[in-house]
């Protein structure tokens, strides 16, 4: 009688443990990642009142079985449904990341590592990725500052977001190319001022810079000369570029350009250039050039003569306004006659000027039979300048080769280190320029970069975003246009994951029948998983299946509570047999 009891008893106790579990299962059915568990029963134990006995031969008597009475019932196992993968829940937060597969992610708390399914993150004050619930800490595998590859070291904290990789280092402008076609009837390339066309260029701080390059025709129209004129900072003021050249310095371009001097407005008297409507006096040659020397005044001469706006005022009335250097430089060819006394060879239009001054030989009086009106008019036939001819196929038009009509040369140094240490040389491909009818238009142009966009420079980048990869490596991209690897998140793989001891927080722990943690992890990919960003792993609790357990679960405790009720029923009419 007693024996019911104590089954009945057992029964209730088991029933209510069960009920504890589906309980649990119910309540965590909105738990990220939570891993439902389940529950099987157990013989508690039997009670022999009689052993079993074998078959007798000589009595001729069979076996008998033991005679056993069970004493109740106990919690066999309580099993987690580990392996289940639970349904995804989109969520649009780039640091939420579901694992598809077996694997798990480790987490460190300062002191030990834990592993959980949860993969809800964010990034801390610090700059580490850690759990939204805790803060525990993502592990993972750092970058390699040498290869600036994964490293698959010890798991350590994934600080995504340090001060360093707030920001990409700039890099200079190394390469460029021009592409496009110069038409030869365009009237930009045959005028004084030429096609220009612009190379925008960073150097080694950032700073950004615009170069502009002038296409001008030469007599040959199959070759153009190509020179810098100037270059820009990014606030639109000039830098010095006195010593900077595209190619190299003192090129001959040939050239047929006819000087005019503006009669309309201007005459000579002398060496004295002079207003026309009333005579007034416009400038001298002598506050321009410096009869000793030749050259153009500078210093505390210039500034007393006022060389450089006259020196403008000279060139403006000519035809070459803001050209002062070129209209200089134009050189005329001259054969003398031979009661002249001076050699036959090209003279600038500088040198023709200073011998004017000092009324030296060849001068403009050599030009013709009137002495004064020979500054009025008269043609060129090449110039000097710092730069490279560019050579185009007459027959077919592809670009041909830099320098004379058989080199094959395709590139040019832009000297920019010239500058200083923050600027670097940039070399100019124009192979994939070319000289084709394109209606009088030219579509020339100039890139940043070869043409696989290598070499191209950049300005300090910001961090504009993160990225994490199927695999678990997360990229930074920053605003100018670059990315870098941050470091990979690493996983855990255990051999029997049913085996991990729950921690809360929807963490487990490594135990010795789950099998432990080597330290170092692996890649999710190695095992077939992956990650998903943007999504979360939901609980895996079936709520069908809990409810029908809950209604199993109900009907064995109302039938243990029975046995207890009906034993208690049997002792009762026992003890009324003395009455």
């Amino acid at each position: 009688m007693m024996r019911s009891l104590f089954s009945g008893v057992s029964g209730l106790k088991t029933h209510q443990t069960r009920m504890d579990v589906i309980g649990n299962n119910i309540a965590n059915v909105n738990t990220t990642a939570y891993k439902s568990s389940s529950m099987v029963f157990g013989e508690l134990m039997s009670q022999t009142t009689q052993s079993a006995s074998g078959p007798n031969a000589t009595t001729g008597t069979g076996g008998i079985n033991a005679r056993q009475i069970g004493l109740g019932v106990k919690t066999g196992a309580i099993n987690t449904n580990i392996t289940t993968q639970g349904a995804s829940q989109s969520t649009g937060n780039p640091f939420d990341i579901m694992i598809n597969g077996d694997a798990f992610f480790v987490v460190n708390n300062g002191s030990e590592n834990f592993f959980t399914r949860d993969g809800s993150f964010y990034v801390d004050g610090a700059g580490n990725l850690a759990m939204t619930s805790n803060g525990y800490n993502v592990m993972g595998w750092l970058v390699d500052e040498e290869t600036m590859t994964i490293k698959q070291d010890n798991v350590s904290a994934l600080r995504i977001m340090s001060a360093a990789n707030m920001t990409y280092p700039p890099e200079a402008t190394s390469k460029a190319y021009v592409s496009g076609i110069i038409d030869k009837n365009n009237t930009d390339v045959t005028s004084a001022a030429g096609k220009a066309i612009n190379v925008n260029f960073y150097d080694n701080l950032g700073y950004s810079y615009t170069a502009r390059l002038v296409f001008k025709q030469s007599t040959n129209v199959n070759q153009y000369s190509v020179e810098l004129e100037k270059i820009l900072d990014s606030t639109g003021e000039e830098i010095d570029i006195t010593d900077v050249a595209l190619g190299g310095k003192n090129a001959t371009q040939e050239t047929n350009r006819t000087l005019a001097l503006d009669t309309s407005v201007y005459e000579w008297n002398g060496n004295t250039l002079q207003l026309k409507s009333d005579g007034s006096e416009v400038l001298k040659l002598s506050d321009i050039f410096d009869q000793a020397t030749g050259e153009v005044h500078a210093g505390d001469a210039a500034v007393a003569n006022g060389t450089e706006d006259k020196l403008a005022t000279l060139a403006k009335a000519y035809g070459y306004e803001g050209m002062e250097d070129e209209f200089l430089s134009l050189q005329k060819y001259i054969v003398p006659k031979q009661t002249d006394g001076f050699a036959a060879g090209s003279y600038s239009v500088q040198q023709l000027f200073v011998n004017q001054l000092n009324t030296q030989e060849p001068s403009f009086a050599n030009l013709g039979e009137v002495t004064w009106e020979n500054m009025n008019s008269f043609t060129t036939n090449a110039r000097t300048f710092d730069g490279i001819i560019v050579n185009y196929d007459p027959d077919n038009g592809p670009f041909m080769g830099i320098g004379d009509a058989t080199s094959t040369v395709t590139t040019a140094i832009l000297n920019l280190s010239v500058l200083g240490g923050n600027f670097s040389d940039i070399e100019i491909d124009f192979s994939e320029s070319s000289m084709y009818d394109n209606s009088g238009a030219c579509t020339i142009a100039a890139t940043s970069g070869d043409k696989d966009g290598l070499g191209m420079g950049r300005k300090l980048g910001e961090m504009s975003g993160i990225a994490i990869q199927q695999n678990g490596m997360i990229y930074a991209s920053y605003d100018n246009g670059m990315t870098k690897l941050l470091g990979q998140i690493a996983v855990a793989e255990f051999p029997n994951a049913s085996g991990l001891e729950k921690q809360g927080d929807n963490l487990y722990s490594a135990t010795l029948n789950s099998g432990e943690f080597d330290g170092i992890g692996v890649d999710i990919t190695a095992g077939g998983g992956k990650m998903s960003t943007g999504m979360l792993e939901m609980s895996n609790v079936d709520l069908s299946a809990e409810f029908t357990e809950m209604i199993t679960t109900q009907r064995g405790f109302q039938a243990n509570s029975r046995i207890i009720t009906v034993s208690d029923t049997l002792l009762e009419e026992l003890t009324n047999l003395k009455r």
